[in-house]
């Protein structure tokens, strides 16, 4: 009731009272009469109040449309903040489209459309099938205008399917790194790969949201929160679509989870589809992403594929989008509901759709302006990203890679391990560091325990899409995945580091279930490191009794007493967690002899290097967070649905807006690690925030001084206070930067909160609102760190 206005409520009371009583007997109607008589009533006044507030806010300016896109040229990505010190030059920096170069692509798209029979136009969004073709999708070409087709390829860390091809740190360890030109950088690695292997649509970024911990897809995508997510959505749209490559903003909407991912309903309100899952997609529309992807549940017992609300009304109406919607693979259940409701590609295709198309258009069960409006829109990022003018043709093939006469074997790879490394590092998370253990300078034998630390015996890309337990995890499995070129186990990096070092010796002991083994192993040597895993993937995949998602929190593969084993052994115990998500930690986080806590993520074919450059040194750890870490799993506000009773299952998500953090604030609940938080090795105090007013735009300025013995990034984060009309949680990520410090320096950072930051969504008006009142602006190093505090008043 808190979130809504008084008209909203009272909405809802006439639904609810009157609606028993059409089920009643006829006498009712006069108490149904007398409800309708009242709520008209307070509806009225309601409105009328609603109105005067409408007035008052435009008058300031803060009243916001229907979308949150303003389709300037201006590019919308925060402020830079200088001397943010990275190893990887921003080389391509690039301006999303404006709708002036979407309406010029239009105009190109309909003149090739002009030339095209009914049965050439519906081609263009008719899949040809499954492994026809050298692409995970294919569109056919249409020689006689000279049209070569179209390649769609996962995946959303690097080119699926092929060889010779960089496999990228994951999205979530990407996010974990909280820096936007980062995010950035390995994007336009990742477009350049995708171009080089001839792809036109690359199935990425993904952007659901992880709203339950133990999603098995959280991995590829970047957290559960919306703001988080949509800037990492929108620097990777824009790094990939400058290459000229397609990106494709997936899974639309609400796919939440792996079981019964075909046969579930994700039930969401209004408000909080908009505020949260639908945020990311926007952002990524205003980046000019060419496809959207709608995904295999249904919404409010709606397919995705099929659903007016989502596809026509809020993505082509509400945000404005200008590309074209394409299915997952077999997401499609009729393909003329599908069109009519606002799909445009059937993907991967099979030999009924194009003939059940061109039939319903023939009988007008489909108007032909359809089929010319998703023919443009099919068109129009071809011609938008200018794959009509010299595009390398695909020179792999996914399903015969041996065949020379179509796999050609092109490395693409060029000197993207440099951005991949550097990410492995900024992703590694400190969670602790007892009496400054880290980093390790003079210790003579290190000694590193559990397979997660070496090799799979089967090798790295010995499982298909990774679908297995085997040495040390550096992603998760399923079609997010692609094939490691190598893969530089924590094992490979250490043993490296400690040879150029000369100081130091190391032994090994990788057998997870001999713990009498590993307590001897770890007794022989100074410092012990004890690797430990948790993995989640596809749900095509089984792995261990997980489907997909994960079935429980713990760690794989005996973790917790292979931890108790060596903690018991060695007073200077240090755990690495290579996980796909949270894992609870409880039961062995306070052992007094478990002196540090490196979260590594899974990241990609450099993860060894990543994480011995942060043990070593030589990358002072930065990443954070971007997810919560509970001290039991039942403080989370959701969680997966495993069984069902009937043939859908139906998901409430009935804790609306609070997930995640939002939901540990709410309710008072005390996280083991929250959300933004990580250590460094050195220290920063924060001071001099201040707030000015710059038209509709409110400027946050803060300093950071690096008070500690070393330089190193430190990540300024702000959250905002709502006043209590908007219904929000106590505090919302609205700002973040990565800055890098020198020691004994201060940095500047600025936060620029546009008219967007300080809106809310109201069911009742349709729009976007800005609650007249007293904002609060929280600065600090996490969602419960909070350093500085400030308000300013709308």
């Amino acid at each position: 009731v808190s979130t809504q206005s008084t008209g909203e409520l009272w909405l809802e009371v006439l639904f609810v009272t009157s609606g028993p009583v059409f089920m009643t007997s006829m006498p009712n109607y006069r108490i149904l009469t007398l409800v309708i008589l009242i709520s008209f009533s307070v509806l009225t006044y309601s409105h009328a109040k609603e109105k005067r507030k409408q007035v008052t806010i435009n008058a300031h300016d803060e009243r916001l449309s229907n979308t949150l896109l303003d389709n300037s040229s201006e590019d919308p990505r925060p402020k830079a903040v200088k001397g943010t010190g990275h190893k990887s030059k921003l080389r391509h920096s690039k301006k999303p489209p404006t709708l002036n170069h979407w309406s010029e692509a239009r105009r190109k798209a309909r003149d090739l459309l002009s030339n095209l029979t009914l049965e050439e136009k519906i081609s263009l969004g008719a899949g040809v099938g499954w492994s026809i073709g050298r692409c995970v999708g294919n569109i056919g070409n249409i020689q006689r205008v000279g049209f070569p087709g179209l390649c769609l390829q996962d995946s959303p860390l690097g080119v699926r399917f092929t060889d010779l091809v960089t496999a990228f740190p994951t999205g979530i360890n990407t996010a974990a790194t909280w820096d936007r030109e980062l995010a950035y950088n390995r994007a336009v690695a990742m477009g350049e790969e995708f171009r080089n292997k001839g792809v036109n649509i690359a199935l990425g970024p993904m952007m659901n949201l992880g709203r339950v911990a133990a999603g098995g897809r959280n991995w590829e995508g970047f957290g559960p929160d919306p703001y988080l997510v949509g800037e990492f959505s929108y620097e990777t749209v824009l790094g990939i679509q400058s290459q000229g490559v397609i990106a494709t903003a997936k899974h639309y909407i609400g796919n939440e989870q792996e079981h019964f991912r075909t046969l579930s309903s994700s039930n969401i309100d209004d408000k909080t589809i908009h505020e949260l899952y639908l945020y990311p997609f926007a952002r990524s529309v205003e980046a000019g992403v060419g496809s959207v992807m709608c995904s295999y549940n249904l919404i409010n017992n709606t397919y995705a594929c099929e659903n007016p609300k989502t596809l026509s009304d809020l993505l082509k109406r509400q945000l404005n989008f200008q590309g074209f919607v394409m299915s997952d693979w077999l997401a499609m259940h009729s393909s003329i509901n599908s069109v009519l409701a606002g799909m445009d590609m059937n993907m991967p295709g099979d030999n009924t759709f194009s003939k059940d198309i061109l039939q319903a258009v023939n009988n007008k069960s489909i108007p032909a302006s359809r089929i010319d409006d998703m023919a443009t829109r099919i068109l129009a990022p071809y011609f938008l990203l200018h794959q009509d003018s010299n595009y390398p043709p695909v020179n792999f093939d996914s399903f015969h890679p041996n065949n020379p006469s179509t796999d050609l074997h092109v490395n693409v790879q060029k000197d993207h391990k440099n951005i991949a490394r550097e990410i492995a590092g900024a992703s590694v998370i400190l969670l602790k560091n007892s009496g400054q253990i880290l980093p390790l300078t003079n210790q003579y034998s290190i000694g590193l325990i559990g397979s997660d630390a070496g090799p799979a015996t089967r090798g790295a890309n010995g499982c298909a899409d990774h679908g297995c337990v085997d040495g040390h995890l550096a992603m998760g499995w399923g079609s997010g995945t692609d094939n490691f070129p190598y893969l530089v186990t924590p094992l490979d990096a250490i043993q490296d580091a400690v040879a150029k070092l000369g100081t130091s010796s190391l032994s090994w002991f990788l057998d997870d279930w001999d713990t009498v083994g590993a307590a001897n192993a770890a007794k022989a040597v100074e410092v012990a490191f004890v690797f430990v895993s948790s993995n989640s993937g596809e749900e095509y995949i089984t792995v261990d009794g997980n489907d997909g998602d994960r079935t429980n929190l713990t760690l794989w593969r005996n973790g917790e007493a292979l931890i108790r084993a060596v903690a018991d052994a060695n007073p200077n115990t240090i755990v690495v967690v290579n996980t796909v998500g949270p894992v609870i930690m409880s039961s062995w986080i306070d052992h007094p002899n478990i002196k540090a806590i490196l979260l590594a993520g899974v990241s990609g074919q450099e993860s060894g290097s990543g994480l011995a450059d942060v043990i070593f040194g030589d990358v002072n750890p930065s990443a954070r967070l971007p997810y919560t870490i509970a001290r039991q799993r039942s403080d989370y506000p959701a969680d997966v649905v495993y069984s069902k009773t009937g043939p859908i299952a139906q998901i409430p998500y009935k804790e609306g807006i609070f997930i995640d953090y939002r939901y540990f604030d709410q309710n008072n609940i005390s996280p083991l690690f929250e959300f933004g938080f990580g250590l460094s090795y050195t220290t920063f105090k924060y001071a001099d925030l201040s707030i000015s007013q710059n038209g509709s735009d409110t400027h946050v300025h803060v300093s950071v001084i690096n008070t500690g013995d070393r330089a190193g990034h430190e990540v300024v984060q702000l959250y905002v206070g709502f006043p209590a009309a908007a219904g929000q949680p106590p505090r919302v990520l609205r700002g973040f930067e990565r800055v890098m410090v020198d020691k004994g320096a201060t940095q500047s950072v600025e936060f620029v909160l546009q008219k967007r930051s300080l809106s809310y969504w109201s069911t009742f008006s349709q729009s976007w609102l800005i609650a007249p009142g007293s904002y609060m602006v929280y600065v600090g190093a996490s969602s419960r760190d909070i350093r500085l505090t400030a308000s300013f008043t709308v």
